[in-house]
């Protein structure tokens, strides 16, 4: 059974040229949605210096392992790695890990970061054969090599095996806009999701986005698990600020995050999502754990703020169109950038985004 709604309520059509959505899924909502899931406007934020070596770009994968670990007891109190994981995974579950590859293969989510999630899905009873690391674009995920990281029989897979295929995406749950007159109106789910997955763990990066403001969690499965999604910013002025929470809100992207782990270990703070420019990438050295992706990308904006603050460079708020062209220069962009989008997503009941409420916890390892 197909469900419509044509998102067009006051909310959705302020401003004036805000584009109208029609959302057609077949999938209802999930008792309880995974988003904000059990922890809103909750982040954990674990830090350790020696997690990654800079000055050689080497991951300590012994100490992720423990990030890992403080970070999952922190977000939901319990004192053993299994229990913790337990309450958002059974091992009757099919378990996709949704990466993010868009800068590989300097900027990804680190195989070391992926790998351990693996492991602790596997020590809680999962087997290998029902977890499915995956990216929309098989190019960039195959430039990771995550195999060799992974316990065996986990599948690393891509929606696209070649750039524009449809066959990897479902025909009967897309939305549908357009934004500036476009063939193809509509941006349709990773058929993955549709057919296989029952539960994703999302694992974005702290990443600068020319377009969004920054790609973290909640780009990560909106435009990660849909295709067509590049028209949104195709020109100065994009529409990024409400398709990101649109699409990240459509059954059953919204029901099946049920966790989000942020890679923060490497950062990009100009010029994202890729990583040209050995000049914008930095080392947060860090890894956040919540299931509420508006109150951690909340706290992405914030990290990249800062740093952008301390290299001199205009705000991702800034909408001045003398502001616009060569981004080589970090006080130039190509997009008036929308970082807006994640205030926009908890107006969908994603999360909470007033900082007032939202409940940051900070580990030093």
């Amino acid at each position: 059974m197909f469900l419509q709604v044509a998102a067009a309520s006051p909310l959705l059509a302020a401003p004036a040229d805000d584009p109208v959505y029609h959302v057609v899924t077949r999938f209802s909502p999930a008792a309880k949605p995974g988003m904000p899931g059990p922890y809103p406007g909750q982040v954990v934020r674990v830090h350790s210096e020696k997690s990654i070596d800079a000055q050689a770009d080497k991951v300590d994968r012994a100490v992720v392992k423990q990030m890992l670990s403080s970070g999952m007891r922190a977000l939901t109190g319990d004192t053993r790695d299994e229990d913790a994981w337990a309450r958002f995974i059974s091992p009757q579950d099919v378990v996709g890990i949704k990466v993010n590859c868009s800068g590989a293969p300097r900027i990804c989510s680190a195989p070391e970061v992926v790998a351990g999630i693996a492991e602790n899905l596997v020590a809680i009873g999962v087997p290998a054969k029902q977890i499915y690391v995956y990216e929309r674009f098989d190019n960039q995920l195959q430039s990771v090599g995550y195999p060799k990281y992974l316990p065996q029989g986990v599948t690393v897979t891509a929606a696209e095996s070649s750039r524009g295929s449809i066959l990897g995406y479902d025909p009967r749950t897309y939305v549908e806009t357009s934004f500036f007159g476009e063939e193809d109106t509509r941006s349709n789910l990773v058929r993955l999701v549709a057919d296989t997955l029952t539960k994703i763990v999302n694992v974005p990066n702290m990443k600068e986005h020319q377009a969004a403001g920054v790609t973290g969690c909640l780009k990560n499965i909106a435009y990660g698990n849909f295709s067509n999604v590049d028209r949104s910013h195709r020109f100065e002025k994009t529409n990024t600020r409400t398709f990101i929470g649109t699409l990240a809100s459509t059954e059953p992207v919204r029901s099946r995050v049920v966790l989000n782990i942020m890679d923060g270990l490497r950062g990009v703070w100009h010029a994202g999502p890729f990583s040209n420019s050995a000049r914008f990438r930095f080392y947060p050295k860090q890894l956040m754990f919540g299931t509420d992706p508006v109150a951690m990308d909340h706290k992405l904006i914030e990290v990249i703020e800062e740093k952008r603050k301390q290299e001199g460079a205009v705000s991702l708020f800034d909408r001045s169109r003398d502001h616009l062209g060569d981004n080589s220069d970090p006080n130039r962009n190509r997009y008036i950038r929308e970082p807006g989008h994640v205030e926009y997503a908890a107006t969908k009941g994603l999360g909470v985004y007033d900082n007032a409420k939202i409940q940051l916890k900070v580990i030093e390892l």
